[in-house]
């Protein structure tokens, strides 16, 4: 956990990440008294319910290579104070991609191990942007490396918050025409890949075989746009 000072010279270097919108919300406080007046609202009430008072500590809770975790002072807009956690990126990372690819007819789905759910989902391909290329680009090179796939036509389908209530990151569907594919990317735990006709795609996701938001949000938005 960082100091309360690390916390303001990092919103004085980050502005962006700390704009109140003139039309209210949730806002943020920086003035120290506001802070220290949250904090203290906030460990009455986890002392109230047993909880640790350092929960409402404002600054830098958690940072790593891959995550950082600020604990804000906020005005909620009933008037109280308290605090709030949300996950933030880098103001210059790119967005993340997610692509729904079809060829002749089928989705290329995959099965893909992912560590948090500690489980195997069937999705469509998806991963970070890498910087210094266009949204464009990491898709394309995205589905190559994934499932070893060459793109005739690539649609945008927009912009998506996957989890706007707590995190900053915002990433980029697409919706991809394959001319052709090759083997999966074992290494990113993939273990197959499923040509799936749409109709199929569109049953798997009635009966809850497919759970994946990003996979759901891309088909969302191909089938509002007309493409399936």
């Amino acid at each position: 956990m960082s100091t309360l000072a690390d916390y303001l010279a990092f919103a004085k270097a980050h502005p962006k990440l700390f704009v109140n919108p003139p039309e209210g919300g949730v806002t943020i406080l920086l003035d120290e008294a506001e802070i220290r007046e949250a904090e203290a609202q906030m460990t009455q009430w986890l002392e109230s319910k047993g909880m640790p008072a350092e929960w409402a500590r404002v600054g830098i809770a958690y940072q790593d290579q891959y995550a950082l975790i600020l604990r804000d002072a906020v005005r909620f807009p009933g008037g109280f104070l308290g605090t709030y956690i949300r996950f933030v990126g880098e103001e210059d990372d790119p967005p993340g991609v997610i692509v729904l690819p079809l060829y002749q007819g089928q989705v290329l789905l995959i099965r893909h191990f992912r560590h948090a759910t500690r489980t195997w989902h069937v999705e469509i391909p998806r991963g970070f942007g890498k910087k210094g290329f266009s949204s464009e680009e990491n898709a394309r090179r995205e589905l190559e490396e994934e499932i070893g796939a060459t793109i005739s036509r690539l649609v945008s389908l927009g912009p998506m918050y996957p989890d706007a209530a707590a995190s900053t990151e915002c990433d980029k569907l697409y919706y991809a025409e394959i001319e052709s594919y090759g083997e999966v990317e074992v290494e990113e735990a993939i273990a197959e890949l499923l040509p799936t006709p749409i109709s199929e795609f569109e049953r798997m996701i009635r009966e809850h075989e497919i759970t994946d938001g990003f996979t759901l949000a891309a088909y969302a938005r191909a089938k509002a746009q007309g493409l399936l």
